[in-house]
């Protein structure tokens, strides 16, 4: 008996053993499967929404505000024709 009892008890431990080794593996495994995906994650953010045109109405009203600080010597000509051409390019 004592024989026996031995052989099953190292049996036990084995399987012990081996099951606590497939559990580490399979950890281990989905951590690097985790850190593979992550980077792939973060290196194509997504695309931020388009902003809408701004309406004719809008340009018409910066336009004209342009021409107000134009006209009371807040922009020189050139800064001017810099913003007229950034609104009328949008």
């Amino acid at each position: 008996m004592p024989g026996l009892l031995r052989g099953v008890a190292r049996t036990a431990v084995v399987a012990g053993t081996a099951t606590a080794v497939s559990n580490r593996v399979s950890r281990r495994q989905a951590g690097r499967w985790a850190e593979q995906e992550a980077p792939a994650e973060q290196q194509a953010p997504p695309a931020p929404p388009a902003a809408p045109a701004p309406s004719m109405e809008s340009k018409i009203s910066q336009l004209k505000d342009l021409g107000d600080l134009k006209a009371q010597g807040v922009l020189t000509e050139a800064e001017f024709e810099a913003q007229k051409s950034k609104i009328l390019g949008s």
